[in-house]
């Protein structure tokens, strides 16, 4: 409850900034016809970022779902393992916030070029510094998680269990990081794009019937690994949507995925 209410002070917050941006009338220096067409599509763009937002974090509320049936200590195990896991995603994508506006604003004036260049090197760093990540969640869950947790009701045996969900969520470490990071290309020109959403809502259906399937036989272990498989299906869809060669426009940037990969490669 606690969590809900500070989540809705949040919003609440934020909801008095935003008003005054959607309804400020503000003169623009183009022609009027432009200024009407602008309205509608900035309230569409945060309909779009909204509902990605929305979907993407629905699948905690799957993964909590699913857990309720399990024993005692399973949420809590999904929770702390996610937690841990996801430091290394967070401090990758810190790079893709810090060069968003350097998208933006090469988008604005037209210069598709160096927005693509900016993304790929932006996609092969962020990839690159979580897969470390990843191998050093692998490596040492055990002791990352007797480290922070280990303490008064959390036994041994949570630390085991949490240790055991936190290897398999690393798994998918690398298609949350691709979604964080490939998500801002669609959304950088200002213009509102719904593939997002609907890959998003792909990758929601993927952990949903997985982790269904999944839960019965391996428990906490195959929740975790149908969080991991639905996020690669999203990254995976994203990549696809962004790959050059398909229909460009100014609504987003290409990239070429083997230069990415090409980068990736790279002995360290």
């Amino acid at each position: 409850a606690g969590v809900a209410a500070g989540g809705c002070l949040m919003v609440a917050v934020q909801v008095p900034s935003l008003w005054r941006q959607l309804t400020s009338r503000r003169p623009a220096p183009r022609a009027s016809g432009t200024d009407a067409e602008g309205r509608p599509m900035r309230l569409a763009l945060v309909a779009a970022v909204l509902l990605f937002a929305l979907c993407r974090q629905s699948q905690v509320l799957v993964e909590r779902f699913l857990a309720s049936t399990l024993p005692a200590g399973a949420i809590s195990h999904l929770n702390y393992a996610q937690k841990v896991a996801q430091i290394p995603m967070t401090l990758s994508l810190m790079l893709c916030t810090v060069t968003f506006p350097v998208v933006a604003r090469a988008l604005a004036d037209g210069d598709t070029e160096r927005a693509r260049t900016r993304v790929q090197r932006d996609l092969a760093l962020a990839s690159a510094l979580v897969l470390l990540g990843m191998c050093a969640v692998i490596a040492c869950a055990p002791q990352l998680t007797e480290l922070l947790f280990q303490r008064g009701a959390f036994t041994a045996e949570d630390t085991a269990a949490t240790a055991a969900v936190m290897r398999v969520y690393a798994l998918g470490l690398l298609g949350q990081t691709l979604v964080g990071a490939l998500v801002r290309s669609y959304f950088s020109a200002g213009r509102p794009r719904w593939y997002p959403v609907a890959a998003m809502a792909a990758g929601i259906a993927v952990t949903s019937w997985t982790g269904a399937a999944a839960v019965g036989p391996f428990g906490v272990a195959g929740i975790a690994a149908a969080n991991a498989l639905g996020i690669t299906v999203t990254a995976a869809l994203l990549l696809t949507g962004l790959r050059k060669g398909r229909r460009a426009t100014a609504d987003g940037v290409s990239i070429q995925l083997r230069q990415v990969l090409a980068e990736l490669s790279r002995p360290v």
